[in-house]
C-alpha cells in the first residue's frame, strides 16, 4: 500500500516521537512538533505508539491513495476534503483506492498531523523514522516531501465504517478483509483543542536565570512577545521588549531541551523546539512546561505570547 504525493504543501515531513539516545554525539532528536496531536492521530487509526505520521505546516497539500486506508487528521484544521467532500478532524475516516485527500490552508494553528493505519513505513534510521532536515537524515530521503514521492504504508490491523453514510445504508468495512479479526475504530473520537492567537505559556525559571537583572526578569514576565516570520521547527523566534542581562548572555555551551528559552545578545528570546541543536551558548532564562509545548507547535507568525512563572 502506498500514498502518492500530488502536491506536498508548504512543508510536509515524516515524523514520529523523535530520535533519542544520540544527543551526546551531537545528533538532534527531531520528531513531531505537537506530541498531543500526534498521539491523538495514532490512537484514532489504531496505530501502535511510535508509528510515523505526516506533519503538514500551514498548507497541507494533495495526496492520492493507491489502496484502501483508514486515516485521521489532528492539529490545525486545514479544511480537508476527500474527492471534494469534507472529512472530519479528530475522527477516523476510510479512504478508498484512487481517492484524493486535499488539505488546504490552516484556519487556525499551524501544523496538521495526518496518520494512516499501519503508519508511514519509511526506513528506521538510528531508532526513528523522523526527518532531520538539517542533517538530511531519516524520513523520506532526509527531506521534505516533493510532488511525485510515493510513501509506503505498513499493514493495518483495523477497519473503519463509512461514518458519513446514512445509518440505514449498507456500509462496507474499508481497509480489511476478514474484518471480524480486526478492530473497528469507527466510533473513536478525540476532543479538538482550540488554538488562540494569544498564548499563555507556563515556564520554570532557569537554568541561567541568574544572568538576568530583576528588571530583565520583570520584562520577560510582563511583556507580550510576537512569533516572528523567522520561526521554524528548530526555534520559535520572538520579537518584543528586550530582556536586560547583567553582563551579556554568552555562556559556555551546555545542553538544550525541547522548550529551552535562550536569550540572544540583543535581549530577545528564542524557544528551542523539535529540531533544536543539542547544545547552545546563550543563557537560558527559563524552560517551557512540557504540557504547553503543543501550544507552541501551533503558534504561527503573528501569534502573541505571554510567559507565566510556575514552580
Amino acid at each position: 500500500m502506498a500514498i502518492r504525493v500530488i502536491h506536498p504543501g508548504a512543508l510536509t515531513t515524516v515524523q514520529d516521537l523523535g530520535r533519542f539516545g544520540y544527543q551526546a554525539f551531537g545528533m538532534p532528536c527531531s520528531g513531531v512538533m505537537d506530541p498531543q496531536a500526534y498521539r491523538a492521530a495514532n490512537y484514532l487509526v489504531g496505530n501502535e505508539s511510535g508509528e510515523a505520521v505526516l506533519e503538514c505546516t500551514l498548507f497541507g497539500g494533495i495526496y492520492q491513495f493507491e489502496k484502501d486506508a483508514v486515516c485521521a487528521l489532528t492539529g490545525a484544521d486545514m479544511l480537508p476534503t476527500l474527492d471534494g467532500t469534507a472529512v472530519p478532524m479528530y475522527r477516523p475516516f476510510p479512504v478508498s483506492r484512487g481517492q484524493t485527500l486535499m488539505l488546504g490552508t490552516a484556519v487556525s494553528g499551524c501544523r496538521t498531523t495526518l496518520a494512516v493505519a499501519g503508519g508511514i513505513d519509511v526506513p528506521v534510521v538510528m531508532g526513528s523514522r523522523s526527518t532531520n532536515l538539517k542533517c538530511a537524515l531519516g524520513g523520506y530521503s532526509g527531506r521534505a516531501l516533493q510532488a511525485g514521492d510515493v510513501l509506503p504504508v505498513g499493514a493495518s490491523k483495523i477497519f473503519c465504517k463509512d461514518i458519513s453514510a446514512a445509518p440505514d445504508s449498507s456500509v462496507a468495512a474499508i481497509a480489511c478483509s476478514g474484518s471480524e479479526n480486526l478492530t473497528d475504530v469507527s466510533d473513536r473520537t478525540v476532543e479538538a483543542p482550540e488554538y488562540s492567537e494569544d498564548l499563555n505559556i507556563r515556564v520554570i525559571l532557569g537554568p541561567q536565570d541568574d544572568y538576568f537583572t530583576e528588571k530583565g526578569l520583570d520584562t520577560f514576565f510582563s511583556g507580550i512577545y510576537t512569533v516572528s516570520q523567522e520561526s521554524d521547527r528548530m526555534g520559535c523566534r520572538l520579537s518584543g521588549p528586550a530582556i536586560e542581562s547583567k553582563n551579556g548572555t554568552d555562556i559556555i555551551s551546555d545542553a538544550i531541551v525541547f522548550g529551552s528559552i535562550q536569550v540572544t545578545p540583543a535581549g530577545l528570546p528564542i524557544i528551542l523546539l523539535a529540531d533544536r541543536q543539542t547544545t547552545g551558548g546563550y543563557a537560558k532564562i527559563a524552560t517551557v512546561c512540557s504540557d504547553d509545548l503543543p501550544k507552541l507547535a501551533q503558534a504561527r507568525p503573528g501569534y502573541r505570547i505571554h510567559f507565566e512563572d510556575i514552580t
